[in-house]
């Protein structure tokens, strides 16, 4: 079986926008704001919206099952106030369990968070509880950056972020660390600010004793981890200096890497860098990056033609496409068990 743990819903019919359209329009007047029940999208308007896109590609890749959050880009909780944030992640994250709900075998829900930069973290606990115990939800993703780019939240570190720490332990969810859009113009959103998130999360932890206070919790780092995997020699020393316990036990019991990463040198430098029981398959299909690699004819993010390729055996590829995703994702492998797989 194969598992792609990053899965966004950017193919979301058009009304979806529009009505965010307007809700950020009403900024300034929330009378004018437009009610959830004005959004009318059908269940067949999104079977279309996924069969035609993510289902389709996911056949002809041969891939499984995906673990489906809303999109990144559209998060955005820097855009207005905490009520603005909790009724668009609300609507967001009803929109993927009816994904999952219409593609059962195809599709688990993520949640996104109603993060508001400057707002208590606790806030966002009720739609967590919501997405796990009413949805299936079986992961989060963890913005943390919700400014949109001037980063100016805590670390990941700081105790403010401690109610979802303590609310993802009770549940045994895993956290994606996924920024949002880049409202600030010297970080391109997907070329820049997502990489500079994922290198910067993984330094957070490095310099804390996070793990200590939270030895269950688990963060998955997107995108191959940024520039984790190429300085991986430059976070040891650091961490030496520093006189933190070898990463191995400092960090890697608690913080994975997924496999987007789009052309066969940056898979075989992940994988010969990072422990295999630390890579989880993922293609962020459909995601930033669409098009077809003219020195390969095939599109960037069919990772699962690096998976393939790179040098490793029948067991480290399991673990790679199906075995740590179950570990990591426990309630995931429950769902699954549940269908009988």
């Amino acid at each position: 079986m194969i598992i792609d743990i990053h899965g966004h819903y950017t193919t979301a019919p058009k009304a979806l926008e529009a009505w965010r359209n307007r809700q950020i329009a009403a900024l300034g007047n929330p009378t004018d704001a437009p009610k959830p029940s004005e959004l009318q999208i059908s269940d067949d308007e999104l079977r279309e919206s996924i069969e035609t896109n993510q289902l389709r590609m996911m056949r002809e890749r041969g891939l499984d099952l995906t673990v489906f959050s809303p999109r990144a880009s559209f998060m955005a909780h820097h855009i207005g106030n905490f009520d603005v944030s909790s009724t668009w992640a609300a609507i967001c994250n009803e929109l993927c369990y009816r994904v999952s709900q219409l593609f059962p075998e195809h599709f688990i829900p993520a949640a996104m968070l109603p993060q508001s930069p400057g707002v208590d973290v606790a806030t966002c606990i009720p739609e967590l509880v919501k997405c796990v115990e009413q949805y299936g939800n079986v992961a989060i993703n963890l913005n943390p950056d919700p400014s949109g780019g001037h980063w100016t939240s805590p670390p990941l570190s700081d105790r403010y972020w401690y109610p979802i720490y303590e609310k993802m332990v009770e549940y045994d969810i895993p956290a994606m660390v996924h920024v949002s859009t880049s409202c600030n113009a010297c970080f391109h959103t997907t070329g820049a600010h997502y990489l500079n998130a994922d290198t910067t999360a993984f330094m957070q932890c490095l310099t804390s004793d996070l793990f200590r206070d939270f030895p269950t919790l688990r963060f998955v780092i997107p995108h191959g981890g940024g520039a984790v995997p190429y300085h991986w020699g430059r976070f040891r020393g650091l961490a030496q200096e520093m006189k933190k316990p070898l990463l191995e036990e400092h960090l890697l019991k608690n913080i994975f890497f997924d496999t987007c990463v789009y052309h066969q040198p940056g898979i075989d430098l992940l994988t010969n860098v990072i422990p295999v029981d630390n890579i989880l398959f993922a293609s962020e299909m459909i995601g930033a990056v669409r098009g077809i690699d003219p020195q390969t004819g095939h599109y960037f993010d069919d990772t699962k033609r690096y998976v393939e390729a790179a040098a490793m055996n029948p067991e480290q590829r399991y673990q790679i496409y199906e075995g740590n995703a179950r570990r990591v994702y426990p309630r995931l492998d429950a769902a699954l068990k549940a269908q009988g797989r």
